[in-house]
């Protein structure tokens, strides 16, 4: 079965909060410090209705990543903006025994026509930390463009950190 996308739901929060609790140290330079408390099964089931809820508003997509039918990660859509911006910003992790093997680029790849087709967004923003380099090529090879760079742009590993600035309009070219 090749990667698929889906939206999370409450029934995932036992199977999510295992493999954030085994891939909590791969993920940590790339995430903002996090608690004890953010790996508890009763955080991830509030935080998880809550998207929900969000997204029943309209204003966050959150889906699973999945390969052969296993949770290795998450994809969201955040702040979606109606009105005259139509955008949205992109963010995603992938387990470590999914890096490196297309999983990210795929998952990206399923929510692309998601947004602009399902969502009719006009933009979706990413942001990557400067030395990320695998995150930039999953989104150069989605079509996302490289438009700047935001210093001290969000507190990831307990500093503030440089971001590489990434944007992929809907009549961007495929």
């Amino acid at each position: 079965m090749p990667v698929t996308i889906r939206l999370i739901t409450r029934d995932d929060v036992p199977a999510l909060v295992e493999l954030m609790r085994a891939n909590r140290d791969f993920l940590a330079p790339w995430e903002p410090s996090r608690t004890d408390e953010f790996f508890t099964a009763e955080y991830q089931d509030t935080a998880i209705a809550h998207a929900l809820e969000q997204y029943k508003m309209g204003t966050v997509l959150p889906q699973l990543i999945l390969d052969d039918g296993e949770i290795v990660g998450r994809i969201t859509l955040n702040n979606i903006v109606r009105g005259p911006l139509q955008s949205a910003k992109l963010g995603s992790w992938v387990a470590s025994a999914a890096n490196g093997r297309g999983v990210a680029s795929a998952a990206v790849a399923a929510i692309i026509p998601i947004a602009f087709e399902e969502l009719a967004l006009h933009r979706i923003a990413a942001a990557t930390l400067l030395h990320n380099v695998r995150s930039q090529r999953v989104l150069e090879r989605n079509g996302f463009a490289r438009f700047g760079v935001a210093p001290r742009y969000l507190q990831i590993a307990g500093k503030y950190q440089d971001h590489a600035l990434y944007q992929r309009l809907a009549d961007d070219p495929a």
